[in-house]
């Protein structure tokens, strides 16, 4: 399980100009590193940020974690 959750970030995360105004921003979902980052950041849990943004995985929220660790 461990290493299902901390997936490689690349896999998951995308930097394109053409998407989200050139920021990081989850393949597929279209939703910013940034907002995952500072949803965890204000004390929402994962549960509750996969619920506001459906097209989200868990994996993507480690992701996140993962590229602003980096």
């Amino acid at each position: 399980m461990k290493g299902e959750l901390i997936a490689d970030w690349k896999d998951r995360v995308s930097v394109d100009p053409q998407m989200c105004h050139g920021k990081a921003c989850i393949k597929g979902a279209r939703v910013m590193v940034s907002v995952i980052l500072d949803n965890l950041a204000d004390g929402e849990s994962a549960e509750s940020i996969l619920k506001s943004y459906p097209s989200l995985k868990q994996g993507d929220i480690h992701a996140a974690i993962s590229y602003a660790a980096e």
